[in-house]
């Protein structure tokens, strides 16, 4: 089954974060990386997505 990847603007909606807290969190390791598509085109594994929501709802509890 072929993974769905994700672009910014669905990534921002669905974990409620901004673009700007987005890089900020990958670069600090606390929010997966991206797949590069292109020289400038990225996107994240719905996978990848999930199971970051996934871990954020356990630690929140």
């Amino acid at each position: 089954m072929a993974q769905k990847l994700l672009r910014r603007p669905e990534v921002e909606a669905c974990t409620g974060l901004s673009r700007s807290t987005l890089y900020d969190w990958m670069k600090k390791g606390d929010f997966p990386q991206p797949l590069k598509l292109g020289a400038r085109l990225v996107a994240w594994r719905e996978s990848d997505i999930n199971a970051w929501l996934e871990s954020r709802e356990v630690q929140e509890v």
